[in-house]
């Protein structure tokens, strides 16, 4: 009877044709689930034992017959340990896939550890990495299984109605996006050496929020994950109050796609006051898309409260560690599009430079919102353009700085955080790490703001 089982099972597996073999520590089971359930949502075929291995037989039994069919291997490592590659089984299968030169793919699971271990047959391959935005890992994973790279972000297809418990209470959408880095070529025949950006596609889930006079305010789903905050002593233009570097675990939230603008201004500004009075038309600079500016703390704190009294939800200033972790966007080099910035990119004084990027235009105005690429996350004008208000006080250094991710506040503070750089200021104040500061009540005509929501539902 076993034999005919056997018989029948390998039948099945002649008719169904398989294009990657799922190779995984059963620990890691939920983690390589939600990645065979993206890969069959953009048309590639998993081979997954809990799908297609029947009770009462081993993986080997159908491997052996398709060991000659299935064309990539994919090798996933998480934190719990290499589990399968004890069994010189599995080793023997995967270097099978390895002499017949088919592609052998390691893939790092989001919860892998910093300096994962791989059998020696595998050192020297191009890993996959889940722990990290940047390049896209699901599609640098399909590129490795069918050789084709995607010209758009792949499809992340819905969650099974088993999770809908961590569905977000949000009616979210995708949006697509390009976000950019920055490649420094050669110096050639003496020349000075000039950036190349290169343009990648991504994708990133967001909601509407509904403003008066048909104003809408998107926002941004930025996934929980933990990060290193501050700069390292090496980094060019970084200052003490940087220091020390240290490890922040935030929670997932919502923010602003855009600095708030003057059109989402005058909408709230409109609405009932809370505390204080605002003033509809602050800005120095007008324009609809233009970002609102001269606009004080109390101001944004206020827009806040008067947008959440309206929403029914809690819209706040972003806590420092919440937007510097945004900013970067899973990135560590001092610009989210990599070791130097141009004008091209952001709005901030052309006529410095920074690293070994050269100078651009100095544009001696505030630009309209999202006319620069995005970061990773889906955010634009993170860099330059305007400052922007965080909730925190001012502190000289991270020493016993929260690291959950919540604002460091202080009740005798007078002066605020302010993140991001602007149109007039240099480029090394665009940084993802550097930080300025001033008085709550102050206001001028570089410093805006850009709200966040709380209860983006998914971690990284």
């Amino acid at each position: 009877m076993r034999r005919l089982w056997r018989l029948l099972l390998v039948w099945r597996s002649k008719m169904e044709k398989f294009d990657v073999f799922l190779c995984h520590n059963s620990q890691d089971k939920p983690a390589v689930i939600e990645i065979a359930n993206q890969l069959r949502a953009n048309n590639i075929n998993p081979w997954l034992d809990k799908w297609h291995l029947r009770p009462g037989f081993s993986w080997q039994d159908l491997l052996e017959d398709q060991i000659n069919e299935i064309r990539t291997a994919a090798v996933f490592v998480g934190n719990s340990g290499l589990g399968p590659w004890q069994n010189e089984e599995i080793k023997a299968f995967i270097r099978a896939f390895v002499n017949r030169k088919c592609p052998v793919i390691p893939v790092l699971l989001p919860n892998a550890p910093q300096k994962p271990q791989l059998p020696r047959l595998l050192e020297g391959l191009m890993w996959v990495d889940f722990r990290q935005h940047d390049p896209e890992p699901l599609g640098q994973l399909i590129w490795g299984i069918t050789g084709i790279k995607p010209d758009l972000p792949p499809l992340i297809p819905n969650k099974p109605p088993g999770e809908e418990k961590n569905k977000s209470p949000y009616q979210l959408k995708i949006f697509q996006f390009q976000t950019a880095q920055i490649s420094l070529t050669s110096a050639l025949l003496g020349f000075v050496k000039k950036p190349e950006i290169n343009r990648i596609p991504k994708n990133a889930e967001y909601f509407t929020q509904n403003l008066p006079d048909g104003v809408t305010l998107e926002m941004v789903a930025i996934p929980g994950g933990t990060f290193i905050m501050g700069s390292p002593e090496n980094e060019e233009g970084r200052t003490s109050d940087e220091s020390p570097q240290h490890q922040v675990t935030v929670p997932p939230f919502f923010m602003g796609k855009y600095p708030v603008t003057q059109k989402q201004w005058r909408a709230v500004a409109a609405l009932g006051k809370v505390n204080i009075d605002l003033k509809s038309d602050p800005s120095y600079f007008k324009g609809d898309n233009l970002p609102v500016e001269y606009v004080s703390w109390n101001d944004a704190r206020e827009f806040c409260d008067r947008l959440s009294r309206m929403a029914n939800k809690t819209y706040r200033l972003p806590s420092e560690a919440e937007w510097e972790y945004a900013c970067r966007g899973g990135t560590t080099t001092p610009f989210y599009c990599g070791e130097t910035i141009s004008t091209d990119l952001a709005n901030y004084n052309g006529n410095c430079t920074y690293g070994q990027g050269q100078k651009g235009q100095f544009r001696e105005k505030t630009t309209e919102v999202g006319i620069f690429p995005a970061n990773p996350f889906g955010l634009y004008d993170m860099c330059g353009n305007v400052w922007e208000w965080c909730e925190d006080g001012w502190h000289e250094n991270y020493i016993n700085v929260p690291t959950d991710g919540s604002a460091w506040t202080s009740l005798s503070s007078q002066r605020k955080l302010l993140r991001g750089g602007s149109w007039y200021y240099l480029p090394e104040d665009c940084r993802s790490a550097s930080r300025f500061s001033d008085y709550l009540d102050h206001y001028t005509y570089g410093i805006g703001f850009r709200v966040v929501c709380s209860g983006a539902a998914r971690t990284c």
